[in-house]
């Protein structure tokens, strides 16, 4: 594949800004296939091919984008693939960057469902999982300190992600109380023209070339531009889209059927988790575990392995739950049949309303472009995730690392408390290692992850597990 220069004669049936949708068909495949590594891997691999290598989109209209899908409920990598994919190609080229996003995952995790409910149980594969839960581990603290240094540049912004942990981690504040709060905040005090709340601005890289930049140098296209007839046919398709499958599982089967509860309990996730993939899965780990009772605590880590080591957004460990409480629950299906249509069924309702807020709101948020105020709150709710990312960190290291926790309710407090003497020394240790590799020795992820899983088939033919 070859550049396209803003400036370049368009051939007939070409969009204005030269790419071609065949082109960018290819772009956003390649992106979809290297997407490993979490958000912080899959928004850099985008940053790499379409500021740097592609010259598409200027480094500031890039991270403009980025904070908004921040701001939104679910993954922002993949809302960032969909704003630009729309930028470039109108809603079928949005619609064809989110979906090849998520394809790979969805492919990936539905195999690797089959054979955790199949074999989930059998030695070798529950050794596996062991080993791959300390490296996961190491990842989700790795992705704390990347997000961390990125958005806490002052004591404002380390105060908000301090408050927002300890919010979350010891009050069990909801998700979306502290990202509007956080928002509030950042938008009041950069109206007041505090220092602290103003966005940093991009750096690197032209502006006036990309080819995004360029199209919209002049005057918004028509697909850009806002309005309240697009605003409402936009809702209509796709709340359509994403709520009739949800209304006509409670039409037909009620509250009490496993399918039913899938649908509503991702359609709620979709709509209140902020923060983008750490948050949802911190959201859907206390209430899958502890109200559905879908899976266990240490079975939310497996799933999280096989998202960590498959490409597409970590949120695909969604389709993992939906899979197995499916299976577990299958009334008269097969449970494999039941636990295919479970995960889909968990895929479909927490990412099509990815494409509602971007094709809703994306318009509007164009024309807001270096408004001072919206950035000073989405610096802000970017350090709150932060605090959110942490508490998953903490989470995760509490189940791998302890055998037993007690829950601690008292004096406002609800939080998890490990019990210190049911520490798992391989597992401490193997955690240990994973982040002496990924922090003191640079090893790559993968490397980390495959070598995680070897000494988890190691121990267990020790017999230390």
């Amino acid at each position: 594949m070859t550049d396209v220069p803003a400036a370049r004669a368009i051939v007939s049936g070409e969009p204005s800004h030269g790419i071609s949708f065949g082109e960018a068909f290819r772009v956003w495949l390649k992106i979809a296939l290297l997407s490993f590594g979490g958000p912080a891997g899959q928004i850099a691999v985008m940053h790499r091919i379409l500021v740097e290598e592609k010259n598409w989109i200027s480094e500031s209209r890039f991270l403009h984008a980025l904070n908004y899908c921040m701001l939104l409920p679910g993954p922002e990598a993949q809302q960032l693939a969909t704003y630009i994919g729309w930028l470039l190609h109108r809603t079928v080229g949005g619609i064809v960057a989110g979906c090849l996003f998520i394809l790979p995952g969805v492919v990936s995790i539905m195999a690797l469902s089959y054979v955790y409910a199949a074999y989930g149980n059998v030695g070798f594969v529950e050794a596996l999982f062991y080993g791959l839960k300390a490296a996961v581990l190491a990842i989700v603290v790795q992705a704390v300190v990347r997000v961390g240094k990125r958005a806490l540049r002052n004591n404002a912004m380390r105060a908000i992600a301090g408050t927002a942990f300890v919010a979350i981690f010891f009050f069990n504040v909801p998700f979306p109380a502290i990202i509007l709060a956080a928002g509030l905040i950042g938008y009041l005090g950069a109206r007041a023209g505090r220092p602290e709340f103003a966005a940093g601005g991009g750096h690197g890289g032209p502006k006036s070339t990309a080819a995004v930049d360029s199209l919209m140098s002049d005057e918004l296209p028509d697909h850009v531009r806002p309005s309240v007839g697009r605003a409402l046919r936009v809702s209509a398709v796709w709340l359509l889209l994403w709520l009739v499958p949800v209304f006509t599982l409670l039409a037909i089967y009620g509250e009490a059927n496993v399918f039913s509860q899938i649908a509503v309990f991702f359609s709620k996730m979709a709509m209140v988790t902020f923060g983008g993939a750490y948050a949802v899965l911190a959201y859907v780990a206390q209430q899958a575990v502890e109200h559905y009772h879908w899976v266990q605590p240490r079975e939310m880590l497996d799933g999280l392995g096989m998202a960590e080591t498959t490409p597409g957004p970590l949120v695909m460990v969604l389709q993992f739950v939906g899979f197995m409480a499916a299976f577990r629950d299958p009334g008269s299906l097969s449970p494999m049949v039941a636990g295919t249509l479970g995960g889909l069924l968990a895929t479909w309702v927490t990412f099509t309303p990815c494409f509602l807020w971007i094709f809703l709101g994306a318009p509007f948020i164009e024309v807001m472009k270096g408004n001072k105020a919206l950035a000073g709150a989405l610096s802000a709710i970017t350090a709150a995730v932060v605090g959110v990312i942490l508490n998953l960190s903490i989470w995760f290291a509490i189940h791998t690392i302890f055998r037993e926790v007690l829950p601690a309710r008292n004096f406002g407090l609800s939080f998890e408390m490990p019990v210190l003497t049911s520490v798992d020394p391989a597992a401490l240790i193997l955690a240990l290692a994973a982040a002496t590799a990924i922090f003191r020795l640079n090893i790559g992820m993968l490397t980390v992850l495959g070598g995680a899983c070897v000494a988890g088939l190691l121990l267990r033919a020790a017999g230390a597990i």
